[in-house]
């Protein structure tokens, strides 16, 4: 199986944050990252977090950045 991340940009919107996806980023077996990206952040900021299952995003929220 390929493992693999997901890559988000957090937009902040007054008191929220958006998560936007833009891509995804598959791990290499000395474990650097080849990232491909569906879209630029406006921002600048990537945020790269393990990926979650389908049935864990219904119930869970994606945290405020701190």
């Amino acid at each position: 199986m390929v493992e693999y991340k997901e890559v988000f940009t957090i937009q902040e919107n007054g008191n929220k944050n958006y998560w936007i996806r833009l891509g995804v980023a598959f791990v290499n077996r000395d474990g650097s990252l080849n990232v491909r990206l569906d879209g630029l952040p406006v921002n600048g900021s990537l945020h790269i977090r393990d990926r979650r299952q389908q049935e864990e995003r219904d119930r869970q929220p994606v945290p405020d950045q701190d």
